[in-house]
């Protein structure tokens, strides 16, 4: 009832999932350093302040209570977003509370950009920026994408691929699954 929707009913029984990921988790790492130094602070405080000082103290560990709940919502934030792509469109649902669906059609795709700082190397992160015919869509760059040499591979051929052989692919495996009694998601 309060969990947010799984990307995949927002797709059409007509699409292929080809990608399903979240960003990578190294997205965490500013906000997981920056929760530890808070807490550290709160407790070096509370440890040095005199036993008198109880109300100072007692602020303190309210302080630190809302930074782990803070870090605790930039989780799940973060769990709860997907990045869907589909053979047709990319779909990114994110939000805890309120979703938020971006959507960008493939057709619309002109051009793909990949990054990779160093950072991201020894991590396994990239950023891919796609750019749109004319206009900037809400997906136009995406940040901590995990596996970014598979992914560009993927959209690549999507985009600038060979059309008659992606669907004779799709049509083929779609039967396997008819076959075996699956139902056909991607």
């Amino acid at each position: 009832m309060f969990a947010p929707r799984d990307p995949d009913e927002y797709l059409l029984d007509t699409e292929r999932r080809v990608i399903r990921i979240r960003r990578h988790w190294s997205v965490l790492l500013w906000d997981t350093f920056e929760a530890a130094a808070l807490l550290a602070v709160c407790v070096l405080v509370s440890y040095l302040l005199p036993p008198s000082m109880w109300v100072v103290q007692n602020i303190l560990w309210y302080v630190a209570l809302v930074v782990v709940l803070r870090f605790a919502y930039v989780v799940v934030e973060w769990w709860v977003e997907r990045l869907v792509v589909t053979d047709k469109r990319f779909v990114m649902t994110t939000g805890v509370f309120t979703t938020k669906v971006l959507m960008m059609p493939i057709s619309k795709v002109t051009d793909l950009t990949y990054q990779r700082s160093a950072w991201g190397r020894m991590l396994g992160y990239g950023t891919m920026v796609v750019e749109s015919a004319g206009q900037i869509q809400a997906l136009n760059r995406i940040d901590y994408l995990p596996r970014p040499e598979e992914f560009y591979d993927t959209i690549s051929e999507l985009v600038f691929g060979d059309k008659q052989k992606q669907a004779e692919r799709f049509s083929m495996i779609k039967a396997q699954r008819a076959a075996r009694g699956k139902k056909l998601v991607g």
